[in-house]
């Protein structure tokens, strides 16, 4: 007799049917697992046999075969140790085969018998739910798989309580949904002082969600202004907290089974690898491209990257996506994001400040902006000069006006493109390209004339060409004109001074 159980494998955000297949042989006492399973699948032999050896069982002298099914599939992951617990108790007869053929089978066994949770279970809800099963999974990730809507779950503390259920001993309550984060501490643009220029850049790149890079000295309020990003960009939608939310089911950051509204902030150090920033590792986790996908991923200390790393954002940048290859798969996760950078204008960071810049300027300055190159530079919409704050500035009060107030002048344009671009595809003007861009964001006549001979003095790019039509589209939107006029063009312009450096 085989006995049977499904489970699933992940390739990115895509899971894939496995069947586990288990039989008793005679012969030798033995254990064996086929399949192309990795090392965490490998050592799942040992958990199953410890957490029926905590039941008060043990296993028959006989040859017990594991068969992964597709065997070409690779199988990573500890979260094969139920199913394969499962359908090795249906094997020994102790649990009836028929009930767990409506049931896709997720978690992580302790030797105690305790269900730990691993990564992707809203995943496998979504996909139990579109073929029609049940999912069986830890208790910790009941409340996560029950987003997935009309699917019953099954969630278990340990094995014991799991077999009780499906005997119809103790019936365990149905999970439901877990909390809902609407909002996100963090600092408010009131904390800011000065530097009007530079929120009005701020402002501009959260309407359209633009790419958007601060230079400036030391101190300045450069990464300030870039944590209170996230304070004025409208929250996410339905579709957008899906797509989120199985980004960090995948990479297990979907704490609590708590889905956000909040669009995500990640920051990482500047000693980030390739690896880390784009995704990859020996079982191709989302890196954080992809966990700021919909949201923000703010590089500070921009030059210090390696320059590796920062051009393995180029491609992600412009296709919102980011494709991981490797010689026994091709995995592709979600990458659409604002990039939002800081950096000094040299190592020092006092370039053009006679009492404090180092005896190697402006020498100094170019090479250390030089260490960005100058692609990678030319896919960011808005450059700003952030200038030095006076001690008068310093001393001023709060500003009147906060992230509440810029906000809703940021939802209102947000607002208007959504209804513009219904039935796109689009979401944001940063996104327009080709016959949408002609349609929605050429300019009049003497926008036109500005835009032509700016684009000749700037030499911009063809891609510099495009994100200053996107950028003044949304300084339009935030106006409230449905033409993009001069006044907007030459705004957008005024923010690509710096596209030329490195």
């Amino acid at each position: 007799m085989v006995a049977i159980v499904s489970t699933l494998a992940y390739l990115g955000l895509e899971a894939r049917a496995v069947e586990v297949q288990v039989q008793l042989i005679p012969g030798l006492p033995a254990f064996n697992l086929v399949g192309l399973a990795d090392k965490a699948v490998g050592e799942s032999r040992e958990r199953v046999r410890g957490a029926i050896a905590a039941m008060g069982l043990s296993l028959p002298p006989k040859r017990i075969a594991v068969n992964l099914s597709p065997a070409d599939l690779p199988k990573e992951g500890s979260h094969f140790d139920l199913p394969i617990a499962l359908a090795l108790l249906a094997a020994m007869g102790l649990v009836d085969a028929a009930p767990l053929e409506r049931y896709v089978v997720v978690g992580e066994l302790g030797l105690d018998g305790r269900l730990a949770p691993s990564p992707g279970v809203l995943l496998a809800a979504l996909h139990a739910a579109a073929a029609g099963r049940g999912l069986i999974c830890p208790a910790a990730q009941g409340s996560e798989a029950a987003w997935a809507g009309q699917v019953e779950v099954i969630a278990a503390p340990d094995l014991i309580a799991l077999l009780n259920h499906l005997k119809g001993r103790q019936l365990l309550a149905a999970p439901r949904p877990g909390d809902v984060i609407e909002r996100r501490d963090g600092p408010d643009l009131r904390q800011v002082r000065g530097q009007e220029s530079a929120k009005r850049a701020l402002e501009v790149a959260a309407a359209g969600a633009h790419n958007l890079l601060f230079v400036g000295p030391p101190g300045a309020g450069k990464s300030l202004m870039a944590a209170c990003l996230p304070g004025i960009l409208p929250p996410l939608d339905s579709a957008e907290a899906l797509e989120v939310s199985m980004v960090q089911s995948v990479a297990g950051a979907l704490a609590g089974g708590a889905l956000t509204r909040v669009r995500p902030f990640r920051a990482p150090h500047h000693s980030a690898s390739i690896a880390a920033l784009t995704g990859g590792g020996l079982r191709v986790r989302p890196g954080e491209v992809s966990l700021a996908h919909n949201g923000v991923l703010f590089l500070d200390e921009l030059p210090e990257f390696q320059r590796a790393v920062l051009d393995s954002l180029r491609q992600p940048l412009e296709s919102g996506t980011v494709s991981i290859a490797r010689a026994n798969a091709h995995v592709t996760y979600p990458a659409r994001v604002q990039l939002v950078a800081a950096m000094n204008p040299c190592r020092c960071g006092h370039l053009g400040d006679p009492a404090l810049s180092c005896g190697r300027a402006p020498r100094c300055g170019l090479d250390y902006q030089a260490r960005v190159s100058g692609p990678l530079l030319d896919r960011i919409d808005l450059h700003v000069e952030v200038a030095a704050l006076t001690a008068l500035e310093l001393a001023l009060p709060p500003a009147a006006e906060g992230s509440a107030d810029v906000g809703a002048r940021v939802a209102a344009a947000r607002e208007v493109q959504r209804e513009r671009l219904a039935g796109t595809g689009l979401r944001t003007n940063a996104e327009l390209d080709g016959d949408l861009l002609d349609r929605f964001a050429t300019p009049d006549d003497a926008g036109r004339a500005l835009l032509v001979e700016a684009a000749t003095t700037l030499r911009l790019s063809a891609r510099g060409y495009t994100r200053v039509l996107r950028t003044s589209r949304t300084i339009a939107d935030l106006a409230g004109s449905e033409t993009v006029r001069r006044s907007h063009l030459a705004e957008a312009l005024s923010y690509r001074r710096r596209a030329a450096v490195g």
